[in-house]
């Protein structure tokens, strides 16, 4: 990705881990494809913001990056070749000669001892691999788990989905099921580089009003103080986009809640939360009627609290 991963995601170097999460969360709503359908420049931005969060989230990656610019070591070769140019000042007098061109070179060195017991060189053996009876190279296996991070929207989390995630240049469509919780890990046998295993480590963006508690969906409803004392219907979104008639009883209280059985998530219900809001500052006859009603109807609500 080019471009540096603090700027893009609009944080200082020294950010904590708080202020990188936060402000990721932020920008990932902002620039997230289904927020922005067809927007190309959306869509690669979004990339670039992932791409940066997967590095300045993980300890050992942002060290590293913070080290080398990179987190595939210094150079940016993974494992610090020593025969790669570049990386920290110190570069190889071979500069970025392949393997092969090295192989050549090693084997005309070797050739120069003659019989007088000259370096023998193997360059498979250099480059990590390792030569079989039959002087074949065996390379190292493929590692066998690979992990990658995706963020998802509350609506898939909840109730599930597919979504587009790229891994080592690969497109991969992943299935989520519905109920998955923020930091759970998807396995995808034998998807990731090479054959390997691939993790998927979901993280859930916000609603812009629905939050979880476990399987029940949570949505703060205000309403007035004469609805709460007189009782009244109000409408209410669900998770799958329709909209219900709820009935507030009379006297409901702030905080109270209504329950909707089944429209939560993988069986859970919605919860309506009741807040009340107070009308603004009354005058004249407004006031008269308040003041009557208020001697009408004493009321404490604090008494029996463990502190009044």
């Amino acid at each position: 990705m080019a471009g540096d991963f603090y700027e893009t995601l609009g944080v200082a170097r020294g950010a904590s881990e708080a202020d990188i999460k936060k402000a990721y969360r932020k920008l990932a709503r902002q620039y997230h494809p289904d927020r922005n359908p067809g927007d190309k420049q959306a869509e690669a931005r979004f990339k670039e913001i992932q791409s940066a969060y997967d590095v300045l989230s993980d300890k050992a990656k942002r060290e590293q990056y913070d080290r080398f610019g990179t987190t595939g070591g210094p150079g940016g070769v993974p494992g610090g070749n020593p025969f790669g140019g570049g990386g920290g000042g110190g570069g190889s007098p071979f500069g970025n000669i392949n393997p092969e061109d090295l192989s050549d070179l090693f084997r005309h060195f070797g050739g120069m001892g003659g019989t007088g017991g000259g370096v023998q060189i193997d360059p498979e053996e250099l480059f990590g691999g390792r030569r079989t009876r039959g002087g074949r190279t065996r390379r190292p296996a493929p590692p066998r788990e690979v992990e990658a991070e995706a963020t998802i929207p509350f609506e898939a989390a909840a109730n599930g989905g597919s979504i587009g995630l790229a891994v080592d240049g690969h497109e991969l469509q992943v299935k989520v099921p519905a109920g998955v919780d923020e930091g759970q890990r998807l396995r995808l046998s034998g998807q990731g580089p090479g054959g390997a295993d691939l993790y998927v480590r979901l993280h859930i963006e916000p609603h812009p009003y629905f939050r979880r508690e476990g399987k029940d969906i949570i949505l703060e409803a205000p309403i007035s103080a004469p609805e709460a004392m007189l009782g009244a219907k109000i409408d209410v979104p669900t998770l799958d986009g329709s909209r219900l008639t709820v009935k507030v009883p009379a006297g409901a209280s702030s905080g109270g809640r209504l329950r909707l059985r089944g429209r939560g998530v993988a069986g859970g219900d919605q919860l309506i939360e009741l807040k009340i809001v107070a009308p603004a500052a009354a005058a004249g006859r407004e006031r008269e009627l308040i003041e009557e009603f208020s001697r009408l109807h004493p009321q404490d609500p604090r008494a029996g609290l463990a502190w009044s």
